[in-house]
Protein backbone atom coordinates (compact mmCIF):
# COMPACT_ATOMS: atom_id res chain seq x y z
CA UNK A 1 0.00 0.00 0.00
CA UNK A 2 1.26 3.47 -0.89
CA UNK A 3 1.20 5.47 2.36
CA UNK A 4 1.97 8.78 0.68
CA UNK A 5 5.48 9.00 2.14
CA UNK A 6 7.45 9.16 -1.11
CA UNK A 7 10.12 11.88 -0.88
CA UNK A 8 9.08 12.80 2.66
CA UNK A 9 12.08 13.68 4.85
CA UNK A 10 12.05 12.06 8.27
CA UNK A 11 14.57 11.94 11.14
CA UNK A 12 14.77 8.68 13.09
CA UNK A 13 16.91 8.80 16.23
CA UNK A 14 18.69 5.54 16.90
CA UNK A 15 17.65 4.45 13.44
CA UNK A 16 20.49 2.04 12.65
CA UNK A 17 19.58 -1.06 14.65
CA UNK A 18 16.76 -2.79 16.50
CA UNK A 19 13.39 -1.06 16.46
CA UNK A 20 14.90 2.10 14.98
CA UNK A 21 16.54 0.12 12.20
CA UNK A 22 13.23 -1.56 11.36
CA UNK A 23 11.49 1.84 11.22
CA UNK A 24 14.17 3.11 8.85
CA UNK A 25 13.71 0.07 6.61
CA UNK A 26 9.93 0.44 6.33
CA UNK A 27 10.19 4.17 5.64
CA UNK A 28 12.77 3.69 2.91
CA UNK A 29 10.61 0.96 1.36
CA UNK A 30 7.81 3.54 1.29
CA UNK A 31 10.03 5.91 -0.68
CA UNK A 32 10.93 8.28 2.15
CA UNK A 33 14.28 9.92 2.81
CA UNK A 34 15.41 8.92 6.30
CA UNK A 35 18.11 10.68 8.26
CA UNK A 36 19.43 8.21 10.81
CA UNK A 37 20.59 10.17 13.86
CA UNK A 38 22.91 7.87 15.76
CA UNK A 39 26.09 7.62 17.79
CA UNK A 40 28.01 4.93 15.89
CA UNK A 41 29.11 5.79 12.38
CA UNK A 42 29.80 2.15 11.45
CA UNK A 43 26.23 1.15 12.33
CA UNK A 44 24.80 3.99 10.27
CA UNK A 45 26.96 3.24 7.26
CA UNK A 46 26.06 -0.45 7.46
CA UNK A 47 22.34 0.37 7.46
CA UNK A 48 22.73 2.75 4.52
CA UNK A 49 24.52 0.03 2.54
CA UNK A 50 21.74 -2.46 3.33
CA UNK A 51 19.12 -0.06 1.96
CA UNK A 52 20.96 1.14 -1.12
CA UNK A 53 18.72 -0.58 -3.67
CA UNK A 54 15.35 0.21 -2.11
CA UNK A 55 12.75 2.79 -3.12
CA UNK A 56 13.77 5.64 -0.85
CA UNK A 57 17.02 6.99 0.55
CA UNK A 58 18.88 6.68 3.84
CA UNK A 59 21.39 9.19 5.20
CA UNK A 60 23.37 9.21 8.44
CA UNK A 61 24.21 11.98 10.88
CA UNK A 62 26.56 11.08 13.71
CA UNK A 63 25.36 12.52 17.00
CA UNK A 64 25.54 12.17 20.74
CA UNK A 65 21.95 13.17 21.45
CA UNK A 66 22.82 14.66 24.83
CA UNK A 67 24.93 17.31 23.06
CA UNK A 68 22.69 20.35 22.47
CA UNK A 69 25.02 21.92 19.91
CA UNK A 70 25.02 18.70 17.95
CA UNK A 71 21.21 18.57 18.04
CA UNK A 72 21.16 22.04 16.50
CA UNK A 73 23.66 20.91 13.86
CA UNK A 74 21.45 17.92 12.99
CA UNK A 75 18.49 20.14 12.16
CA UNK A 76 20.72 22.58 10.22
CA UNK A 77 22.18 19.66 8.25
CA UNK A 78 18.78 18.22 7.32
CA UNK A 79 17.27 21.52 6.25
CA UNK A 80 20.43 22.55 4.41
CA UNK A 81 20.65 19.32 2.43
CA UNK A 82 16.98 18.48 1.90
CA UNK A 83 15.20 21.80 2.37
CA UNK A 84 12.35 20.39 4.43
CA UNK A 85 11.39 18.08 7.29
CA UNK A 86 8.17 16.08 7.34
CA UNK A 87 8.54 13.83 10.35
CA UNK A 88 10.45 13.07 13.53
CA UNK A 89 10.66 9.66 15.21
CA UNK A 90 12.02 9.89 18.75
CA UNK A 91 13.23 6.32 19.13
CA UNK A 92 16.60 6.53 20.88
CA UNK A 93 16.77 5.78 24.60
CA UNK A 94 18.35 3.46 27.11
CA UNK A 95 17.06 1.34 29.99
CA UNK A 96 19.97 2.24 32.21
CA UNK A 97 19.05 0.50 35.46
CA UNK A 98 18.99 3.60 37.64
CA UNK A 99 16.82 2.22 40.42
CA UNK A 100 15.49 3.43 43.73
CA UNK A 101 18.26 1.72 45.66
CA UNK A 102 20.88 1.41 42.91
CA UNK A 103 21.14 5.03 41.81
CA UNK A 104 21.78 8.54 43.06
CA UNK A 105 19.71 11.65 42.42
CA UNK A 106 22.34 12.81 39.92
CA UNK A 107 22.11 9.51 38.06
CA UNK A 108 18.32 9.82 38.00
CA UNK A 109 18.66 13.24 36.37
CA UNK A 110 21.17 11.77 33.91
CA UNK A 111 18.62 9.11 32.99
CA UNK A 112 16.26 11.94 32.03
CA UNK A 113 19.04 13.41 29.89
CA UNK A 114 19.38 10.08 28.06
CA UNK A 115 15.66 9.51 27.58
CA UNK A 116 13.61 12.72 27.76
CA UNK A 117 15.64 15.93 27.41
CA UNK A 118 16.91 15.24 23.90
CA UNK A 119 13.36 14.36 22.82
CA UNK A 120 12.03 17.70 24.13
CA UNK A 121 14.94 19.57 22.56
CA UNK A 122 14.64 17.94 19.13
CA UNK A 123 10.93 18.66 18.98
CA UNK A 124 11.69 22.31 19.81
CA UNK A 125 14.42 22.57 17.20
CA UNK A 126 12.46 20.86 14.42
CA UNK A 127 9.21 22.69 15.14
CA UNK A 128 9.55 25.53 12.61
CA UNK A 129 10.15 23.03 9.79
CA UNK A 130 7.37 20.72 10.98
CA UNK A 131 4.95 23.66 11.13
CA UNK A 132 5.80 24.47 7.53
CA UNK A 133 5.26 20.90 6.33
CA UNK A 134 2.39 20.09 8.73
CA UNK A 135 4.48 17.12 9.70
CA UNK A 136 4.13 14.34 12.22
CA UNK A 137 5.94 13.25 15.39
CA UNK A 138 6.01 9.69 16.70
CA UNK A 139 7.57 8.93 20.06
CA UNK A 140 8.63 5.39 20.97
CA UNK A 141 7.71 4.67 24.57
CA UNK A 142 7.76 1.54 26.72
CA UNK A 143 5.34 -0.64 28.66
CA UNK A 144 7.59 -0.01 31.69
CA UNK A 145 5.77 3.33 32.14
CA UNK A 146 2.56 1.36 32.77
CA UNK A 147 3.68 -1.92 34.30
CA UNK A 148 6.89 -1.06 36.09
CA UNK A 149 9.86 -3.38 35.82
CA UNK A 150 11.81 -3.05 39.05
CA UNK A 151 15.25 -1.55 39.42
CA UNK A 152 14.85 1.09 36.73
CA UNK A 153 13.21 4.17 38.22
CA UNK A 154 14.95 6.60 35.86
CA UNK A 155 13.80 4.78 32.73
CA UNK A 156 10.26 4.20 34.03
CA UNK A 157 9.87 7.88 34.93
CA UNK A 158 11.34 8.92 31.58
CA UNK A 159 8.94 6.79 29.60
CA UNK A 160 6.03 8.02 31.71
CA UNK A 161 7.12 11.53 30.74
CA UNK A 162 7.15 10.55 27.06
CA UNK A 163 3.52 9.44 27.33
CA UNK A 164 2.55 12.72 29.03
CA UNK A 165 4.46 14.83 26.52
CA UNK A 166 2.82 13.01 23.62
CA UNK A 167 -0.59 14.22 24.76
CA UNK A 168 0.68 17.66 25.81
CA UNK A 169 2.28 18.24 22.42
CA UNK A 170 -0.76 16.90 20.57
CA UNK A 171 -2.74 19.68 22.27
CA UNK A 172 -0.04 22.31 21.68
CA UNK A 173 0.44 21.51 18.02
CA UNK A 174 -3.06 20.69 16.80
CA UNK A 175 -3.53 24.29 15.68
CA UNK A 176 -0.50 23.82 13.39
CA UNK A 177 -1.82 20.52 11.94
CA UNK A 178 1.09 18.62 13.47
CA UNK A 179 0.07 15.20 14.75
CA UNK A 180 1.83 13.66 17.76
CA UNK A 181 1.47 10.01 18.73
CA UNK A 182 3.34 7.38 20.71
CA UNK A 183 3.98 3.67 20.06
CA UNK A 184 4.46 1.41 23.08
CA UNK A 185 6.46 -1.80 22.67
CA UNK A 186 6.59 -4.43 25.40
CA UNK A 187 8.63 -7.56 24.69
CA UNK A 188 10.41 -7.08 21.36
CA UNK A 189 13.27 -9.30 20.25
CA UNK A 190 16.23 -7.07 19.34
CA UNK A 191 20.03 -7.40 19.65
CA UNK A 192 19.81 -5.30 22.83
CA UNK A 193 17.19 -7.63 24.31
CA UNK A 194 19.30 -10.65 23.38
CA UNK A 195 22.29 -9.17 25.22
CA UNK A 196 20.15 -8.37 28.26
CA UNK A 197 18.59 -11.83 28.55
CA UNK A 198 22.05 -13.40 28.47
CA UNK A 199 23.18 -11.33 31.44
CA UNK A 200 20.76 -13.36 33.58
CA UNK A 201 21.77 -16.53 35.40
CA UNK A 202 19.11 -18.64 33.66
CA UNK A 203 18.41 -16.95 30.29
CA UNK A 204 16.52 -19.79 28.60
CA UNK A 205 14.22 -20.36 31.57
CA UNK A 206 13.59 -16.64 31.96
CA UNK A 207 12.85 -16.30 28.24
CA UNK A 208 10.24 -19.05 28.36
CA UNK A 209 8.60 -17.39 31.38
CA UNK A 210 8.39 -14.03 29.60
CA UNK A 211 6.96 -15.53 26.41
CA UNK A 212 4.34 -17.45 28.38
CA UNK A 213 2.93 -14.14 29.66
CA UNK A 214 2.32 -12.59 26.24
CA UNK A 215 -1.39 -13.25 25.60
CA UNK A 216 -1.47 -13.06 21.80
CA UNK A 217 0.18 -16.09 20.18
CA UNK A 218 2.67 -16.48 23.06
CA UNK A 219 5.44 -14.78 21.11
CA UNK A 220 7.55 -11.66 21.09
CA UNK A 221 6.44 -8.66 19.07
CA UNK A 222 8.74 -8.20 16.09
CA UNK A 223 10.63 -4.99 15.43
CA UNK A 224 8.87 -4.91 12.04
CA UNK A 225 5.46 -4.82 13.77
CA UNK A 226 6.55 -1.79 15.82
CA UNK A 227 7.92 -0.19 12.66
CA UNK A 228 4.74 -0.77 10.67
CA UNK A 229 2.63 0.98 13.32
CA UNK A 230 5.11 3.86 13.54
CA UNK A 231 5.04 4.40 9.79
CA UNK A 232 1.23 4.09 9.78
CA UNK A 233 1.10 6.97 12.29
CA UNK A 234 3.55 9.06 10.24
CA UNK A 235 1.32 8.78 7.17
CA UNK A 236 -1.22 11.55 6.69
CA UNK A 237 -2.95 9.34 4.14
CA UNK A 238 -4.02 6.69 6.66
CA UNK A 239 -3.66 8.53 10.00
CA UNK A 240 -4.50 12.06 8.99
CA UNK A 241 -6.92 12.62 11.88
CA UNK A 242 -5.08 10.60 14.52
CA UNK A 243 -3.24 12.52 17.23
CA UNK A 244 -2.57 12.30 20.95
CA UNK A 245 -2.77 8.51 20.86
CA UNK A 246 -0.66 6.06 22.84
CA UNK A 247 -0.77 2.86 20.81
CA UNK A 248 0.24 -0.45 22.38
CA UNK A 249 1.82 -2.90 19.94
CA UNK A 250 2.50 -5.62 22.47
CA UNK A 251 0.36 -8.70 21.90
CA UNK A 252 -1.87 -7.61 24.76
CA UNK A 253 0.97 -7.73 27.29
CA UNK A 254 0.26 -4.43 29.01
CA UNK A 255 -3.50 -4.46 29.38
CA UNK A 256 -4.61 -8.06 29.19
CA UNK A 257 -4.13 -10.50 32.03
CA UNK A 258 -0.55 -11.72 31.63
CA UNK A 259 -1.44 -14.89 33.51
CA UNK A 260 -3.89 -15.69 30.69
CA UNK A 261 -3.34 -19.12 29.10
Amino acid sequence: MDLGLTDKVIIVTGGSKGIGGAITEVLVDEGATVIIAGRKKEDGEKKIAELADRAGHADFFQIELRDDDRREELVTYVLGKYGRLDGLVNNAGVNDGIGLEQGSADEFVESYQKNVVHVYSLVQKTLPALKESKGSIVNIGSKVADTGQGGTSGYAASKGAINALTREWAVDLAAHSIRVNCVIPAEVWTPLYDRWIHTLANPEERLKEIVSRIPFEKRFTTAAEIANMTVFLLSNMVSGHTTGQIVYVDGGYTHLDRAYH
